[in-house]
């Protein structure tokens, strides 16, 4: 496994060998097993990598996850591992560990309309016809609404069940469709990612907000202008979540089927 050390000693973003260059990666199923650890062999690959050209993550989940996926396995802050940490889409952000200007949810759709959309949500759930349900079926966090029709208390096999089932059924498809419907005047984009759930945010909120970031950055003094942005995701179809950042024009776009592709296609493309 890759030492503290190794992990935390780099050359100077503006010294990467690679220049002007940087690796936006998302997290489940890109970096990690759905909900799951990294690998060591992944985390020795990324700090590789990161003596190369500057690396970020870009997830739709909030900070604690990430840093119990990619930050505890070597029990180090995952805004350590990475240049540019992007929780939420990049509603939460970090630059070299320190913190860049934040956005929030709730303060764009209003006390008023969210309470509207999860009593909608609520109702529609507990009127749905699925094998099984466990519990946090809304999860509210500064960035949008993580809404999940099996609960995000699902062991790991439930929710392994759950995403079969879902690809048979359309549960969570027919869900977004009803939604988008009864809410889409808000101004609101519905993400399916992931295997049980979906999010809700404001429209431009998905995962190109990140990008806003390193055009900001790059106008401060001493700033990079990344003028090649290189996204790996594993939802990168019309729907996922990785989509709308995948198809950007400002990034160039590599869909993995999960973290072992990732490291193929990395150990390929930066002679690792």
């Amino acid at each position: 496994m890759a030492t503290r050390s190794e992990i935390q000693t780099y050359p100077p973003l503006a010294e990467r060998p690679i220049k002007n260059t940087i690796v936006l990666f998302d997290v489940d199923g890109t970096l990690t097993p759905a909900r799951l650890d990294a690998s060591p062999e992944i985390l020795l690959l990324l700090s590789q990598l990161r003596q190369k050209v500057a690396i970020g993550f870009v997830g739709g989940s909030d900070l604690p996850k990430q840093q119990e996926q990619l930050g505890d396995p070597l029990r180090v802050p995952v805004t350590s591992l990475f240049d540019f940490c992007f929780s939420e889409n990049g509603l939460t952000a970090f630059k070299l560990g320190q913190p860049l200007p934040s956005n929030s949810f709730i303060k764009y759709i209003g006390e008023d309309n969210y309470k509207d959309l999860v009593k909608f949500v609520l109702h529609y759930i507990a009127d749905l016809d699925i094998p099984i349900k466990r519990g946090t079926f809304v999860e509210f966090r500064n960035g949008m609404v993580n809404i999940s029709p099996i609960g995000r208390n699902a062991s790991n096999e439930e929710r392994q069940e759950f995403e079969r089932f879902d690809k048979e059924r359309g549960v969570r498809r027919e869900m977004v469709e009803r939604l988008r419907e009864k809410f889409g005047h808000l101004g609101l984009t519905f993400s399916i990612g992931g295997q049980i759930s979906f999010d809700v945010f404001p429209t431009g909120w998905d995962k190109t907000y990140c990008l806003k970031h390193l055009e900001e950055d790059a106008k401060k003094e001493g700033g990079i202008e990344y003028t090649t942005i290189h996204f790996f995701g594993d939802k990168t179809m019309v729907g996922g979540n990785d989509y709308e950042i995948y198809e950007d024009p400002r990034t160039t776009g590599h869909s993995v089927k999960g973290p072992e592709d990732t490291i193929r296609e990395l150990k390929e493309m930066f002679d690792l």
